[in-house]
């Protein structure tokens, strides 16, 4: 057995794990890397292997990073399955589609410019009926269920607790007379957040390759992020400001939207209207009712006692899908909470709701979740005043505030919980999904328990089992 580390390897972005047993090339998650925007284009279109080479693609989950570079990979060649929950594979039939569409209007948005000035035009990585395409091979499997991939190798989703219908990836491989379980943890959560169910840690895994996000930090406890949550939206709507909160359509969104329900139904802060501006999460928010299934136990307690119904759903609440509909938004100056993709503030609407309110030093910018070096999200949260937005020169003045407690990440100590699960049998542990820096410190806080079975890959590195 042969593991290839294509993506995400001492960086957090653009997750892909090729695994070659028994003469076959399994793919774990296609994502697409974000960063600089030069280098980030290279990426994205050139891949450590011949798709045309890769038999099976297994889906830890929908987030983009870790699912989204899969259009290139159908248009390149790819014409096998892609295996995923059934809640992956349904926020997938909008995120893919969403995420072509945005390409393209974004290329068509700045070639716009380049075209004035003489450049060469760009091209979209892929378009939306490229991801309809794509969505085609998709072969829902439900959580629990082991199912036969190819000769000697059965799989089995585990819920890990990071987005609804987030998996962690159990590899049961017999080669040559050899067996070994294989984990891909995927991005893990953290136990008593709101709406999922807690994460399932592996058990008598041999490898383990595992994501180390946070691996050099320890979370506030879950409570903290609705206290911080409460402190910075009563300042800035008592101050008449708007806050603008860049979010990840899928997941933290609704995060947010449960929280801001609960707040408001307890008087903790002003009730103003709230947008949810982005297609993508209304349509994300949707899939989440449909998948209720997978809703924690506090969810449900919550959606029976409460007047609404509903989670998802409160009177000053509205979802936000048409372009006029985000475009009013833009005039009014009234105090209101706008959350808006994407997560790192690199495209779609929020960019808009940035450039509009960046200047007035009443509103805020709030942000929720890890900012992926380079990005508009981590300059802005590391406190830049000159900001660029399609190319245009802001000044912020409006306020910068950030919550970590919101992360749907696990922390050190849940990493290392997750570890010590399955101790006694792990022989090599490979850190993905990390910074380098981080991935150092935490293969060092491992060591300090006994745990020197640790490696961090870099990109192409290929590792004989």
């Amino acid at each position: 057995m042969k593991i290839k580390f294509c993506g995400a390897a001492k960086t957090v972005t653009g997750s892909q794990h090729l695994i070659t047993v028994n003469g076959k090339n399994i793919l774990m998650d296609c994502g697409l890397y974000q960063g600089k925007r030069k280098e980030a284009y290279e990426i994205n279109r050139n891949f450590l292997f011949d798709p045309k080479e890769i038999d099976y693609v297994i889906l830890s989950h929908a987030h983009i990073d870790h699912s989204g570079n899969i259009p290139t990979l159908v248009k390149k060649g790819y014409t096998g399955q892609i295996f995923a929950t059934p809640a992956t594979a349904d926020l997938l039939e909008y995120m893919l589609r969403d995420s072509g569409h945005i390409q393209e209007y974004d290329v068509k948005y700045v070639n716009k410019k380049r075209k004035k000035q003489g450049k060469t035009l760009f091209e979209p990585l892929y378009t939306e009926l490229d991801a309809v395409e794509a969505l085609k091979q998709f072969a829902p499997v439900q959580y629990e269920i082991t199912f036969q991939v190819c000769e000697g190798v059965m799989a089995t989703f585990h819920e890990a607790g990071h987005i609804l219908g987030s998996a962690s990836i159990e590899l049961d491989i017999t080669e040559n007379g050899k067996k070994t379980k294989l984990w891909f943890s995927g991005d893990i959560g953290r136990y008593n957040l709101p709406i999922l169910k807690d994460p399932i840690y592996p058990e008598d895994a041999d490898i383990l390759l595992m994501e180390n996000t946070y691996g050099d930090t320890v979370h506030p406890e879950p409570k903290q992020g609705d206290d911080d949550l409460e402190k910075y939206l009563s300042e800035t709507l008592n101050n008449g400001g708007k806050v603008i909160i860049p979010a990840f359509a899928v997941g933290r969104t609704q995060e947010l939207v449960y929280a801001i329900h609960r707040l408001m139904d307890a008087h903790k802060i002003p009730e103003v209207p709230v947008y949810v501006d982005s297609p993508l999460a209304v349509n994300a928010t949707d899939v989440f009712r449909k998948n209720r299934s997978v809703f924690d136990e506090e969810a449900w307690e919550m959606i029976q006692s409460d007047k609404h119904m509903a989670a998802l759903g409160f009177d000053r609440l509205t979802y936000v899908r048409s372009v006029e509909e985000s475009k009013a938004l833009n005039f009014r100056t009234d105090p209101m909470i706008i959350i808006s993709a994407s997560g790192m503030a690199e495209a779609g609407r929020i960019l808009h709701h940035l450039k509009n309110n960046i200047e007035d030093e009443k509103n805020m910018i709030l942000i929720v979740g890890w900012q992926a070096p380079y990005t508009l999200g981590r300059r802005l949260m590391e406190g830049e005043r000159h900001i660029k937005i399609y190319g245009e020169a802001y000044y912020r003045k409006a306020q910068v505030a950030t919550i970590h407690a919101f992360s749907a990440h696990a922390g050190q100590d849940e990493l290392t919980n997750y570890v010590l699960s399955t101790k006694d049998t792990v022989k090599k542990i490979f850190l993905v999904h990390g910074d380098e820096d981080t991935a150092t410190i935490f293969k060092d806080h491992l060591s300090q328990r006994g745990i020197n079975n640790v490696e961090i890959p870099s990109p192409g590195t290929e590792i004989m089992i």
